[in-house]
């Protein structure tokens, strides 16, 4: 697999200037849209894995015909990481290579799923609210894990759900459920959708199983990638 793209210049190399980075584009997230209704046009499911002793990350991309859930378009795109592990920042080792592989596709990518967090971040501001800001994309983060925020269990039907909650008391998120008697999936708007809508997305994205179609197909595409990009020359 072929090397698409490696660090841009001016990408921030340390905590202090990612920091500064991240304080910027947070000001720039669009909350006062209600998005896109779910079942209509187009959804993209992203999701990233790491080959740690090469230092590359793999970016894949798979959109769906929303109201079918049919895969329509698939891309991968592999480039060097980004950025240190250091936790609330992840997102500045993923972005580059992730606007790589939006870029490849031909087609939409209509709404974005992100396999993360959105506002549902310590500095409100997780993978689906900056690559929505970059791009302008309308973009949803869903979690399979909670961070760092307070919540109680959701009902135990599909379509429960309950407030993340912040420390003062805002609401951040929602932990969903999307199958009966199944572990939640957490939820929190990204860019340009509504937390509502977020959540109706999620329910209509997983018709049968726990997590979204969006994200099962892109982390089946990731993992298929990043075995052939550990197994190439």
């Amino acid at each position: 697999m072929e090397m698409i793209t490696g660090i841009p210049d001016g990408w921030p190399t340390d905590e202090e200037a990612a920091l500064a980075v991240q304080d910027d584009l947070r000001g720039r997230v669009v909350l006062d849209e209600p998005g896109p209704p779910p079942g209509v046009g187009l959804v993209t499911g992203v999701d990233v894995a790491y080959d740690d002793e090469r230092d590359v990350v793999v970016a894949a991309a798979v959109v769906l015909d929303a109201a079918t859930l049919e895969v329509v378009e698939e891309a991968t795109a592999v480039g060097r990481v980004a950025f240190p592990y250091v936790p609330g920042l992840l997102a500045f080792r993923e972005i580059p290579t992730v606007l790589a592989v939006l870029d490849r596709l031909n087609r939409g990518p209509g709404t974005v799923v992100c396999d993360g967090y959105g506002l549902a971040h310590p500095r409100r501001f997780g993978l689906a609210s900056h690559l929505g800001v970059l791009t302008g994309l309308p973009t949803i983060g869903v979690a399979k894990n909670p961070f760092t925020f307070d919540y109680e269990q959701p009902g135990v039907r599909r379509g429960d759900s309950a407030a993340l909650l912040a420390d003062d008391g805002s609401e951040v998120g929602r932990a969903l459920r999307t199958q009966d008697d199944v572990k939640p999936v957490f939820v929190s708007v990204g860019h340009r959708v509504s937390l509502d809508n977020a959540c109706a997305h999620t329910l209509a994205l997983a018709r049968r199983y726990r997590l979204p179609e969006s994200t099962r197909h892109a982390d089946a595409l990731c993992r298929r990638a990043l075995k052939i990009e550990a197994n190439s020359p």
